[in-house]
């Protein structure tokens, strides 16, 4: 597996193949800890540039894939790699369900209370999947999560909380007692019907994003991000700062 960085933010050269071929190892041969997955995107290298706790997540995460099409446009522009598609959490996840099926033991975290029980329910009715547990993303008590889900030993944690998700999971992943933990921003919502992906055609064009945050008014925020990322990448290509984008082979 091959790595490079993009601004500081490491980013793995796999294919969504890639990516479940290295879960089900992860699954078949546990490391003493989690094993963390996160899918990056322009945003979260914004973030992490002000964010030590999110820097720290992403730089010590066992596997990062490219989430959206700015990550894929950076990494070309910057390392002359090509990554050949993006790997969002909306499709590892499912991809996921339907190779392991009844073999996946799987933890829903996160979502409005309710929503993570649904979410588990319609996995296992369409897929088959056991649900070892769910907590939704509301609670007070960090240590009692950490401890059910310890109790619980997934196989595979989803954990949908926004922005805490990677910290969260970074943060305790020594203790979880999880093989594998991935953050899924809001892919609980959509298992449980409490939400609905982009059109087939945006996903296509690889522009959910874009649609996303056009239909929702609350993710309007975002914009700012998205442009200060494309502002980062242009500088980088102009005027490098460091040796911080370069490729290493692993």
């Amino acid at each position: 597996m091959r790595r490079v960085e993009v601004l500081g933010t490491p980013v793995d050269l796999v294919d969504l193949e890639q990516t479940l071929n290295w879960i089900e190892s992860k699954i078949s041969h546990p490391e003493p800890h989690c094993a963390q997955i996160i899918t990056t995107n322009p945003e979260a290298v914004v973030r992490a540039q002000s964010e030590p706790a999110l820097k720290q997540a992403l730089q010590g995460c066992e596997l990062i894939t490219a989430d959206g099409v700015g990550i894929v446009w950076a990494v070309r522009l910057l390392t002359g790699h090509r990554l050949t598609d993006r790997v969002p959490g909306s499709e590892i996840l499912p991809a996921a369900f339907a190779r392991f099926g009844p073999r996946l033991r799987v933890y829903f975290l996160g979502a409005a209370p309710g929503v993570a029980l649904r979410a588990g329910q319609n996995a296992k009715a369409r897929w088959g999947i056991q649900i070892c547990g769910v907590q939704d993303g509301f609670f007070t008590d960090e240590e009692a999560v950490v401890e059910a889900i310890r109790q619980a030993q997934p196989d595979l944690l989803v954990v949908g909380m926004g922005e805490r998700q990677d910290t969260f999971i970074h943060r305790n992943k020594a203790r979880l007692g999880a093989r594998v933990a991935i953050g899924v921003g809001g892919m609980i919502d959509v298992l449980a019907g409490e939400a609905k992906r982009a059109p087939a055609w945006a996903q296509r064009l690889k522009i959910e994003w874009l649609v996303r945050i056009a239909l929702d008014r609350r993710r309007w925020g975002r914009f700012p991000r998205l442009l200060h990322f494309v502002r980062l990448v242009l500088g980088e290509k102009l005027w490098p700062q460091s040796a911080g984008s370069r490729g290493r082979g692993e």
